[in-house]
């Protein structure tokens, strides 16, 4: 492929998904990343679009939100290997929120196994893909239905989070900075974000090392609410990635590396002396309890409900009660 047709491919991409990473095309045109970043250059050069830390977006700053048909796609090895560490951090018999998005999504279908587990959300994919989970109670919030990312905003969604009490909130968005922390496109999204963390008594985002750096227009979640990031390894030269995890590890954020081609394995993201901390206990086989005769029937219920209960159904859902921070 001439130069002219990558950069024309490469611009056609960008267009049609708002944000695609330089794995992505490098993918798709078929050749390396290197090449790949060389075009990127001499488009941002002709005012085409921008350059961003592993990828190229729309010009004019911030980032326009791409919708699920084109997220769905982008770096899906990355979201496996990150939602294969996140899944061992959720025991037995926990109750948790799941937030909207693919990544958050890549999680829910991990947690389908763990017997006794309490998932609030304001997601519609998050909920299918726990809809016929055995011993999984699915908890939705109310609210009006969002079709770009299928999750459900509003005041009807911040409202029937309100006395909600769990122990983590599993959260992803659009970019994440040191300085700023989480952020997303929508403001809509925003808002049911930060429910969603003033329920939880830990907050753990998800984000692929393409949001690193990246700062989108509303913020989510501040950097010092933020306890636990899992994200992907970053390639050997986005230095700019790993000096915003290092950023981040300064400010107390416990970070957890996933190779992309491992699974779960962990695997380093910095060069040796800049290592981020790595508090997080990493998965391993999880013990299940009981046995298959065990009463596995799926609820759907409104979150206002549990609130009001203070737990689960059957004492099933662990509910932290820790104080805000």
């Amino acid at each position: 492929m001439f130069a002219a047709e990558r950069r024309q491919l490469i611009l056609e991409m960008v267009r049609a998904n708002g944000a695609v990473s330089l794995r992505e095309l490098a993918r798709v045109v078929q050749t390396s990343e290197v090449t790949v970043r060389r075009d990127v250059r001499a488009l941002e050069a002709e005012g085409l679009l921008d350059r961003r830390h592993g990828g190229a977006v729309l010009p004019g700053g911030f980032t326009r939100e791409s919708g699920f048909p084109q997220k769905s796609h982008l770096a899906t090895a990355e979201k496996t290997a990150i939602a294969d560490l996140a899944a061992g951090l959720v025991e037995e018999g926990e109750a948790i929120v799941v937030g909207a998005g693919t990544t958050t999504q890549e999680l829910a279908r991990r947690l389908a196994r763990v017997p006794g587990l309490t998932v609030v959300t304001n997601s519609l994919l998050v909920a299918q893909a726990l809809a016929h989970a055995n011993r999984v109670e699915v908890v939705m919030t109310g609210g009006t239905l969002r079709g770009s990312n299928y999750a459900l905003v509003g005041s009807g969604a911040e409202q029937s989070l309100q006395g909600l009490r769990v122990s983590r909130a599993f959260l992803s968005g659009s970019g994440l900075t040191a300085e700023r922390g989480l952020s997303t496109s929508n403001m809509l999204s925003a808002s049911v974000d930060r429910a969603l963390v003033q329920a939880a008594a830990e907050v753990v985002v998800l984000a692929d090392h393409t949001k690193l750096g990246s700062d989108t227009m509303f913020q989510t979640v501040p950097t010092d609410l933020i306890t636990r990031l899992v994200t992907d390894e970053p390639p050997g030269h986005d230095e700019r990635a790993a000096t915003e995890l290092q950023a981040l590890a300064d400010q107390g954020v416990q970070i957890a590396v996933a190779g992309a081609g491992s699974g779960s394995a962990p695997a380093e993201a910095l060069p040796p002396g800049r290592q981020p901390r790595r508090d997080m206990p990493l998965p391993g086989q999880r013990r299940t309890r009981g046995g298959p005769g065990q009463p596995g029937s799926q609820q759907l219920r409104s979150a206002a409900a549990l609130a009001e209960q203070g737990q689960g159904p059957g004492d099933r859902a662990r509910v932290a009660d820790l104080r805000r921070r």
